[in-house]
């Protein structure tokens, strides 16, 4: 159902490099660009994450409980992205781990303050 979510940043060169090096973990790489944005994901007949200069030309800032999740497989995955999150600059919001019996998550903040999260379920 969902095609695409975009996130919206003040610094796209910074974005790019964090981005680039944090969905490489989950084998996204970039599927489109352009001067104002850049979209990430598999494949394009899958969702996507772009990350963009706002349209209408005023500063980028975060939604109070808008949250990106992304899905992998497995908690070795989870605590590799979270992991990697960290060494990228982004700001924890809870460490990865299980969250009840069926789902295990890690949440962090990048470097423009959008959360996201990475988990699995199972």
């Amino acid at each position: 159902m969902i095609g695409y979510v975009c996130l919206g940043t003040n610094d796209l060169p910074r974005a790019a490099a964090f981005y680039d090096a944090l969905l490489a973990e989950i084998g996204a790489k970039r599927l489109w660009e352009s001067p104002t944005g850049i979209g990430w994901g598999v494949s394009m007949d899958k969702p996507a994450l772009g990350v963009l200069k706002p349209y209408d030309g005023k500063a980028a800032s975060v939604g109070n409980g808008t949250m990106v999740a992304l899905v992998v497989m497995e908690p070795a995955q989870v605590d590799r992205v979270y992991k990697k999150a960290m060494e990228l600059g982004a700001k924890d919001e809870g460490p990865a781990g299980p969250r009840g019996d069926q789902f295990y998550a890690g949440y962090f903040r990048d470097p423009d303050g959008n959360k996201l999260n990475v988990f699995c379920m199972g």
